[in-house]
This record gives structure tokens, C-alpha cells and sequence, in this order.
């Protein structure tokens, strides 16, 4: 991004903001390649254009580039890193390699230890591929090995497109082609994600709740509490999370970085204004009118809002081919931990903390209560 172009987004995004708190996502491809300086430089504009509004830094790495000077500078800046790993050796360099088809685990290892060396508030985006989804607890387990307190388990979910064995090379289904249900070997099948997901729950919830946070479990206790969902992915409607591109392209979700999802350009548009241009087309709203029936009567409806629109691609049992792909591995997900959120639920009522559901499984939970 050209500094001029920078200094614009800059100034058009923090204007735009309704709140005092002004929260930038760096992410990429690798956002470190641009360098240090192109940091140093868009800090000195959120100083300049700031006001008496709170800026703060978030980084998305794949986490093979950092450096001492990076964590360096990340601390002094008060950054917060999402650090990209999958898993043991085994799982993340099954997808997780470098130009030369070598495994990148060893350089991420490295990148984690210095940001655990330099303090740095950081957390950990795992990706649950096909084979990941069947090691639910060695992925869990090594995780609290390496002392990692925040994760974030992301499903991968690709659609191969009917073009896919042309000469172009790998290609993938767009979210508006309709029709194509075929996954990629990879891709996580739904139900074993369900499972993946309930496999490491009990384990946390007998052991690590208040110690170890799983973003996808703080998500599950904040819908089933009545608060609106802090992602977009579980929200009744979307169209807010916005992506920016390198040239001031802005499209309605980084899921959908396609021509005809643009909604305008910073030179061009304000935030504001792009804004309400995705919501009224349609984008976030027909997430919600867009339901199948099934997902209208399900359950598990109010915590999981059909997931993400771009995997909105399955067949259901009445041949309606706009089900939720994963829809069968969430449903199964939230229904099962229903009894540990009304627990923790009841917990935070009384004003003790969640962690105390530990104690319901060495005795009543209700001495503790009615004790309180």
C-alpha cells in the first residue's frame, strides 16, 4: 500500500468509527513482509489522526518471519499477534510448508518462543483440516505443552471449482457459484468437526476453564448469556467485518474478496458509506432471511446463525442446496455443551466464576452455590 494511499485509509477509517476504540487487523497473505517501517508509519498516522479516540494494533502471522527487532517493536507498540499453528509437527506440516515443500513448524516454534520471550499478548488461529479434526486432543494437548492460553479454531472449508483440473491449475468455487458441493481432500467433514470441537470442550471443562480460552467456547457462552456474537461468522447478520485491499479496494468480508463484492474504495468512499452500501444489498441481511427451514427450526439456531454464507453450499434432505456445509458439526457441537453453559451460566448469575463448573465433576456443584 503507497503511503498516500496508507495515510488516506488511515484518516477515512478512524473518522468513520462510531466508538472511541479504533481497532486495526493487519492481516495478508504475510502482513510482515511489509516491514517494520511500513508499521512505524501507519502508527505515526494513528497518532496524527486519532483525536481522543483509543487506537489499538492487532497482527495475523503465519509467525516463519519474526524476528527480535519484530517483537520488539510489536511490545513497544502494544500489538496484538495472532500467531498461525496447527498443531503438533505431524498436522501443521501436512499443509503448513514453504516454497520448497519443506514444513514450516520448526520456524513457527521459533516465532512463538520470542513472543512469549518479549511478553507479547498473543493468541493462536489453528486451522482444523480433515486429518486434524481426528486428533482432537493431541492438537489440544500440545497446545497447553506449549503454554498457549488463546486459541481459535478455524474449519477449512474449499470448494474445488469445475475448472479445477484445467491448466490454470488449482482453483477454487467462488461464493456465488451454486451447484458445487465437491470439497477438497482437506477440507474438514462437518459431523468430525462437531466432534472435534465437543472432544476438546470436555476436556476444558473439566480441567482449564479460567486457564486456558478458546475463542470458539468464549463465543458459545457469550450467545447462549443473550449477548450479540463478537464474529461475524456466528451473528445473525454480516456485512460489517469489512476487508481492505493493497490499492484502497474494500470488500463486504474477507470471504468474499470478488469483483462483484466490491463496495467501494477509501480515495473514493467513507467507511460509513460502504457500510451501509453492504448491509442494504443484502449482503448481511439475507444471511438471516436466506435460512434454509432447517436452520429456521433448529435448536441450536440462536448460538450458530448457519455459520458462514460462503459455506452455504450443502444439500439437506429435502434437496434444498443452500444448507450450511458444516451445519451438522455445529448443531451437534452446541446442543451437546448446552448442559455446561446452563451451568456457567447459573455460575456468572451469582456473580462466582465460570471456573468453579471444575468442581461439578469431583461433587454438587450446589454446595458451592448455596455456600456462596
Amino acid at each position: 500500500m503507497s503511503d498516500d494511499l496508507l495515510t488516506v485509509f488511515i484518516q477515512n477509517y478512524i473518522s468513520s468509527q462510531p466508538s472511541q476504540l479504533v481497532e486495526f487487523v493487519w492481516q495478508g497473505g504475510e502482513p510482515v513482509l511489509a516491514g517494520i517501517d511500513f508499521y512505524s508509519r501507519a502508527i505515526e498516522l494513528q497518532k496524527q489522526y486519532s483525536g481522543s479516540k483509543t487506537i489499538s494494533n492487532s497482527i495475523q502471522t503465519n509467525g516463519t518471519l519474526l524476528t527480535d527487532d519484530w517483537c520488539s517493536f510489536l511490545k513497544q507498540h502494544d500489538f496484538m499477534v495472532g500467531i498461525s499453528l496447527d498443531g503438533p509437527r505431524d498436522l501443521h506440516d501436512l499443509y503448513r510448508r514453504d516454497k520448497h515443500g519443506a514444513g514450516t513448524f520448526d520456524q513457527v516454534l521459533h516465532g512463538l518462543r520470542l513472543l512469549q520471550k518479549y511478553d507479547l499478548t498473543y493468541n493462536v488461529l489453528a486451522s482444523v483440516t480433515r486429518e486434524t479434526a481426528r486428533c482432537p486432543l493431541d492438537v489440544y494437548n500440545f497446545f497447553k505443552g506449549e503454554k498457549i492460553e488463546y486459541i481459535q479454531f478455524t474449519p477449512i472449508v474449499e470448494r474445488l471449482s469445475d475448472a479445477c483440473n484445467s491448466d490454470q491449475g488449482l482453483q477454487f468455487a467462488g461464493p456465488w457459484q451454486k451447484g458445487i458441493s465437491e470439497v477438497t481432500p482437506w477440507s474438514v467433514v462437518a459431523e468430525e468437526y462437531g466432534d472435534f470441537l465437543i472432544a476438546v470442550y470436555e476436556e476444558w471443562v473439566r480441567h482449564d476453564v479460567g486457564k486456558v480460552f478458546v475463542m470458539n467456547f468464549e463465543w458459545a457462552l457469550n450467545s447462549w448469556i443473550g449477548n450479540p456474537s463478537p464474529v461475524c461468522i456466528h451473528a445473525a447478520q454480516c456485512g460489517r467485518s469489512v476487508a481492505v485491499e493493497h490499492n484502497g479496494d474494500v470488500y463486504a468480508c474477507d470471504h468474499h474478496v470478488y469483483p462483484q463484492y466490491r463496495i467501494g474504495n477509501v480515495l473514493n468512499d467513507t467507511f460509513t458509506s460502504m457500510i451501509c452500501k453492504s448491509l442494504k444489498s443484502g449482503f448481511g441481511i439475507s444471511k438471516q432471511t436466506g435460512l434454509p427451514k432447517d436452520c429456521q427450526e433448529c435448536p441450536a439456531l440462536s448460538a450458530c446463525w448457519g455459520g458462514c454464507p460462503k459455506q452455504r453450499f450443502a444439500s439437506n434432505h429435502l434437496n434444498q442446496s443452500e444448507t450450511p456445509y458444516l451445519c451438522a458439526g455445529y448443531k451437534k457441537f452446541f446442543l451437546q455443551i448446552r448442559k455446561y453453559l446452563t451451568v456457567m451460566t447459573t455460575l456468572l448469575e451469582n456473580n462466582l466464576p465460570a471456573s468453579y463448573i471444575m468442581d461439578a465433576f469431583k461433587g454438587p456443584l450446589m454446595v458451592k452455590l448455596q455456600g456462596h
